[in-house]
């Protein structure tokens, strides 16, 4: 008998999980695990009247959040539980995964049909993945970025950051290094108005620019011919397999002859058929994020490469790598620093 009630146990806590996890995500982005880590207590129909959300519905994600230790829920009130800072630390991580990737895992029974796999065949929040992908830079690859940045052996005048997203890693730059221009690169056209935005709200409206584009595809522009610094973070995996990943680095070091430091960052795989890899785990050990990293991108069709792979391209490509940052809280994560070989 206990073995049926544990195995039920354990099948209702995958359940619960798959709920809870979107809820994170919701919860982040409404602002209440903010509220909850900020104040004492929360009052639900309060927190709700103000936001002008619909009660029955809060009182369903507060208890999804309960359900999985993230908050204490007493009748009208929440507050914060066992796991909120751990979930607060990653919580960007369930929303790219539930919010911003929700409609390819939704999908996933179609997905894996090869008949299916032709034109467009997935869809995926861009908004929500740039909205994601701001805070899991900030958290995750922000501490090795600046440190690097603090290395650099020259004074920068330009910068290009390629797969921009949200454009905020540019509006902070421009922010800590007054006098430099900046110009974001993102294929997503959604990300990219929020981005315009969001350097003009900063009063960088005209020494940072914007422009959707393919940088798998990118060839010299005058506004690059003085460009010293690019950055790539958390799109770099787009450039494989590996003999477009070669032709990509050698293209953009074509559109960057004056480009002295690359730095590229970038989760790597580390899970699914990775057994050749050093840093290769096993499914008894999987950490937040690598699953739904791997499997995503898998079902996608995209290339995930291992560090070892990494760093098979760049001497073809044109680079030469100079130093790497391994960052051991995202998966499997590392910032190249590469300069023209």
């Amino acid at each position: 008998m206990s073995t049926i009630v544990d195995s039920e146990r354990a099948v209702a806590t995958i359940f619960n999980s798959a709920i809870a996890a979107a809820a994170i995500g919701a919860a982040w982005e409404l602002g209440l695990l903010d509220e909850v880590r900020d104040q004492e207590k929360v009052e639900v129909h309060k927190f709700a009247t103000q936001h002008n959300l619909d009660i029955g519905s809060m009182q369903g994600l507060v208890t999804a959040l309960a359900v999985v230790d993230v908050v204490k829920h007493d009748q009208d009130t929440v507050e914060r539980g066992r796991l909120l800072d751990e979930v607060y630390r990653t919580k960007s991580l369930f929303h790219w995964l539930t919010l911003g990737s929700g409609e390819l895992f939704a999908r996933m029974q179609y997905v894996l049909r090869n008949e299916n796999r032709t034109g467009t065949f997935y869809r995926r929040d861009p908004v929500a993945i740039a909205y994601a992908c701001r805070d899991i830079n900030r958290q995750h690859f922000d501490p090795a970025f600046w440190a690097a940045m603090d290395e650099l052996d020259y004074k920068f005048h330009s910068v290009v950051d390629l797969g921009c997203g949200s454009g905020e890693r540019l509006v902070r730059l421009l922010d800590r290094y007054p006098g430099i221009s900046g110009i974001g690169i993102d294929l997503a056209g959604p990300a990219i108005s929020v981005a315009a935005a969001g350097a003009q709200e900063h009063g960088f409206g005209d020494s940072l620019s914007f422009t959707e584009g393919d940088v798998r595809e990118i060839s010299y522009r005058d506004e690059f011919a003085q460009v010293d610094l690019l950055t790539c973070f958390m799109m770099g995996h787009d450039f494989w397999p590996r003999e477009k990943c070669v032709a990509t680095l050698q293209r953009l070091r074509k559109a960057f002859p004056k480009a002295r430091r690359f730095l590229l960052g970038d989760a790597t795989r580390i899970l699914l058929d990775s057994a050749r890899s050093k840093h290769a785990i096993t499914e008894d050990n999987v950490p937040v994020f690598t699953l739904g990293f791997e499997f995503g991108h898998a079902m996608m069709g995209v290339y995930l490469p291992t560090i070892e792979e990494w760093e098979g391209v760049f001497a073809e490509g044109g680079w030469r790598c100079v130093r790497r940052h391994l960052i051991e809280s995202l998966s499997l994560s590392v910032i190249f620093e590469l300069e023209h070989a």
